[in-house]
Formats: structure tokens, sequence, C-alpha cells
């Protein structure tokens, strides 16, 4: 038997002797990788998931022109591409037009419903949008009309308005449209009439050429001022706008969650080295006679430190293996009861885990082991 595997059997021998006491050694380090693994990984993933979360209360980016009103839809497509696209969850464009509905001023905008769908979710639609119907079922142009506007001319959906105004040419034009639906938002959407703008362009006679464009990018403040910088340079028709409400209130909201994360993370690892040298203080009391008998028969203050230290080693790896395992499911129970979305396992969090569960052990253990070095075999021997 090589040196090795003799000081692993009487490591694990010693471990299963006391099983009783090594059990709560052990599920304090599991319990305490668990949490550390959990957190770690909400911790890496938080950000994703307030993310996509925070994109639900609207677009954190707006393109709006430098000089004109106006912009072509051309320097708009060449913007988007500066925006890596995995980040960038919805690109809806705007162009506007002033109208009138039963001789009442009102605003049109033309847009890409697809879109608006991922920029403004929280946009609330009594009937249908405009694009739900195939265009070969559709009986001329379907708008979306806001709660306000539809207030005020008694519309309601399913009616047919008409609307009139003034073309690109200079030429009075007269459109009758179907309300496909009721936006309801509690905000200034609801001041608008909508319709897709492919639609308005034939109707104005006023083609490629668009007024703002909403984003909403998956990113940090710093992150959303570096597109803003970059579009700034490669795009100077088009001036970049970020939401500071929305960017900020993010960044807040991931600095808090993730202070707590530290500090629920300190707490736990404390309490689990606690528990861990206060039950080797016990496994040491219990051992004396034995690590007496040891010293009389010639082992050194250092055998007798690195077997006690052995054994915790053993028991903080083990721990921070069943903490992994244990933590992942933590971490996916977490994210789905308050984000509704699974997370994706971190293979660099496993090592990570299991090499602090084994500091943490070697740390708690190091008091207890130091008393070994000071116990007197005579002592001992005698009862005393």
């Amino acid at each position: 038997m090589t040196r090795s595997s003799f000081y692993m059997k009487m490591i694990t021998s010693s471990l299963l002797r006391r099983r009783s006491r090594m059990l709560v050694a052990l599920l304090a380090i599991a319990i305490g990788s668990t949490v550390l693994s959990g957190l770690v990984t909400i911790y890496y993933d938080v950000p994703r998931q307030m993310g996509k979360e925070m994109r639900s209360y609207g677009a954190n980016m707006l393109f709006v022109s430098t000089s004109t009103l106006s912009y072509t839809k051309d320097e708009m497509e060449k913007a988007k591409t500066l925006i890596a696209s995995e980040n960038l969850v919805g690109f809806t464009p705007f162009k506007y037009q002033n109208v009138r509905v039963n001789n009442q001023p009102f605003l049109v905008a033309g847009t890409d419903f697809v879109e608006v769908r991922k920029t403004s979710p929280f946009w609330y639609v009594s009937g249908h949008f405009p694009d739900e119907v195939k265009k070969s079922e559709k009986k001329g142009i379907e708008v979306l009309m806001g709660q306000q506007v539809a207030s005020v001319i008694g519309a309601v959906e399913g009616d047919e308005v008409k609307i009139t105004g003034i073309s690109q040419a200079g030429k009075n034009f007269e459109k009758k449209v179907r309300i496909s639906g009721i936006l309801q938002t509690g905000g200034n959407e609801e001041d608008c009439i909508y319709m897709n703008l492919s639609d308005l362009e034939k109707t104005t006679g006023l083609y490629g050429l668009v007024d703002v464009v909403e984003c909403s990018v998956s990113a940090n403040a710093e992150e959303l001022q570096e597109y803003a910088k970059k579009i700034n340079n490669e795009v100077p028709e088009i001036k970049p706008e970020i939401v500071k409400r929305l960017a900020s209130s993010e960044g807040t909201v991931l600095n808090k969650l993730q202070a707590l994360v530290y500090i629920v993370t300190l707490v736990v690892l404390i309490l689990t080295m606690v528990c861990v040298a206060t039950t080797m203080m016990a496994v040491v009391a219990e051992r004396r006679k034995e690590i007496g008998l040891k010293k009389a028969l010639g082992a050194g203050n250092q055998e007798i430190v690195w077997e006690f230290l052995g054994e915790g080693l053993f028991l903080g790896a083990l721990g921070g293996f069943l903490g992994v395992i244990l933590g992942f499911f933590f971490a996916q129970a977490v994210s789905i009861n308050v984000f509704s979305r699974s997370i994706s396992f971190s293979p660099i969090i496993a090592p990570l885990t299991i090499i602090v569960s084994i500091v943490v052990t070697g740390l708690a253990c190091l008091i207890p082991v130091k008393s070994t070095t000071e116990i007197d075999p005579a002592l001992v021997l005698k009862g005393e």
C-alpha cells in the first residue's frame, strides 16, 4: 500500500467512525456551498434576467434626427447594424403625419407592429393589431386607435372612420380606415392613431423617411453609451438618445441585488465556518487520548495536523461537490419563481464552489487543528 493510499484510508476510516459528527459538518458545508453556488449563478445571471425584465417597460434608446425632422431608412439600417444583433430586443421605426378625423386634428403614426410588440410589450389592445389579419382577408387599411382619440370621436373597435390630410405632393388625401383595436397604455400613446408604415407611405406619398426609432437593447448604461458613441461617429445624421430613466433604474436595481448577493453569501460562509470549527473542536476533544497515544508512539505534530486537515479538506471537497449540484437547482427555482425564466449552468461555477468550500473548511479547521499540537501525551495518558 502506498503512502498516499494509506493516508486516504486513514482519513476515510476516521470519518466513518465518527459519521454522526462528520455528517453535521458535511451538511453545514453542503448548505453553505449550495447557497454560494446558487447565489453566484444568480449573480451572473441577474443582469441578463433583469435586462429582459426591464425591456418589458419599453425602449431604452431613441434614434432622432440631428438636423431635420426625419432621416432615411438607409441611415436607420446602418445605425441598426452597429448594435450587436444578440443584444437587440426590438427596433421600431415611427413616421408621424398630421391628419383630421371628423374634422378634428390628430396624429397618425406609421410603424412596424411586429417590432412594436417587442419594444412596447406593455401595450394593451382591445381587439387586435392591424398586422394580425392576413392581407387577403383585409378590407382596406386597418388602424390601431388610441383610447383618448377613440373617446373624442366616439369610435369603437370595428368602426370605419375617414382620415383626411395633405400628402407630400401638396394634394389633399382622403382614406377610409377600419379600427382593428383600441390601444390603452395610460400614457401619451393613447393620443395617436397607428397604422402600418407602408400604408402611411402609400397614403401620404412620402417614402423612405423615418422620424424616430425606438430601440430596446439588452445592455447596461455603460454599454448603451458605447453604442450611442459609435452610432454618433458612424451615422452623423442620427442622434441616439438614451432613456436615462430606464437605464439608470436598471443599473440601480442590479447594484442593489448584487450587493445583497455579496452580503448573504458572506454571512452563509461565516456561519459555515463556525459550524465546521465547532464540530472539529468537538472531534479533537473526543480524540485527545488517541492523539496522545500517537504522539507517545512517535507521531509528530505535523503528522497529526495533516491528518485532521485532511479530514476537513475531504469534507470540504465533498460538501462543495454536493453544493454545486444542489446550488444549480436552488438557482433554477429562484429564477423561475422570480423571473419566470430558466437559467443555464455555468461550468466555471463548479470548480469555483469546490475550491471556496475547501478553503473555507480549511480555515475553519485551523483553530481546532492548532489545539492538537498543544496536547501533552503524558498528561492525556495519565487521564488528566
